[in-house]
């Protein structure tokens, strides 16, 4: 829930942040700035407003796990004053461009300062961890020295990854779909702001209004959602998905998100998760499956034919819509998303 009290320490926050270092003097005309994806690429254009060119790269329902950068990227990336980022590793291609693109400017990664959720990839790590720990006293001491080792080139690697992924290992450890948050929403926002007013200081104080009114409008926006929610029964709050981008949103509102992918539309379908799903949907009676704008919907349609659940309505996951359909903008497209959902579960 975010609260006058979060939203002046935040505003004081980055205050200080955007008044630290030399800032990168803008040169004539608008700040040339580039964000990585539409989502982001929508929050960036609502804080910098009239004093900023940008450039998405991907655009509407384009799926950032999977792009592939064209030269048209590499052009707009070596131009730009300013590189914001989602960064807990969902832009996979991104370091290969900025290399390639010869970038000088500045990176500022959206999501920091953001508590990431971990994936079930990495609790499956922490788990495997736990039980060699309880059988570590029936290894000799060559085995303690090469888990040591390994434990070491796992560190090394993290570290050569470089901050964008955040330690994350090739699918992430982390979920970085954190922008399903309103409350993240406003730690994106703050560090755009930050990171524009660093870089353009004769024009932060437009900045800093354009935050103050979004921030207003991500608050109400999440008082309004919550609300839907709450009014669901406790039992009917289970939300099927093609691929797992809705973590924090299940978080933040306590619904329950199930998918037969994972977090990346990259990773592979097993026939034996979706026998398992098609078993959960029968046993909970859950009555509603969703498809995504960025995810192939035959599987979905497949589940909801065997187990009878209607099909609920698109979901907007990781890119906006169109800007004439009904995701968009950022904002439109979390009330779209809270509103489908609680109206199918809800009938």
């Amino acid at each position: 829930m975010l609260d006058r009290r979060t939203l002046l320490k935040s505003s004081a926050a980055i205050g200080a942040v955007a008044l630290a270092g030399p800032a990168l003097a803008a040169s004539h005309g608008p700040l040339k700035v580039v964000a990585t994806f539409s989502i982001l690429g929508d929050m960036v254009q609502r804080v910098g407003g009239k004093h900023i060119s940008l450039t998405t790269l991907v655009g509407p329902n384009g799926d950032a796990h999977v792009y592939q950068p064209v030269p048209a990227d590499a052009k707009a990336v070596s131009q730009a004053q300013l590189l914001v980022v989602n960064g807990l590793a969902f832009e996979g291609w991104l370091d290969r461009l900025v290399e390639a693109s010869g970038f000088k400017g500045a990176r500022v990664v959206a999501t920091d300062g953001i508590k990431p959720l971990p994936t079930e990839e990495h609790h499956d790590d922490d788990d495997d961890h736990k039980k060699e720990a309880e059988h570590k006293d029936h290894d000799d001491h060559k085995d303690h020295d090469d888990h040591k080792d390994k434990h070491k080139d796992h560190d090394e690697h993290k570290e050569e990854a470089g901050h964008d992924d955040h330690h994350g290992h090739h699918h992430g450890e982390f979920d970085p779909h954190a922008w399903q948050s309103l409350a993240h929403a406003a730690t994106y926002v703050d560090n755009i702001t930050a990171a524009l007013s660093k870089a353009d200081p004769a024009n932060a104080s437009s900045y800093y209004q354009n935050r103050a009114a979004y921030v207003a409008e991500i608050q109400a926006m999440d008082a309004k959602l919550r609300k839907l929610v709450d009014a669901l029964p406790k039992d009917s709050r289970t939300v099927v998905t093609p691929h797992d981008a809705f973590g924090y949103l299940a978080v933040s509102y306590g619904l329950k998100f199930v998918a037969p992918q994972g977090i990346s539309t990259e990773s592979e379908v097993s026939a034996a998760d979706v026998a398992k799903l098609i078993r959960q949907i029968r046993e909970e009676k859950i009555k509603a499956v969703f498809i995504e704008n960025i995810a192939d919907d035959r599987l979905i349609k497949q589940i909801s034919n065997e187990t009878g659940a209607t099909i609920g309505g698109a979901l907007y996951s990781d890119a906006l819509s169109e800007p004439s359909g009904p995701a968009g903008t950022y904002l439109d497209m979390m009330n779209h998303n809270v509103t489908t959902l609680t109206k199918a579960l809800s009938s």
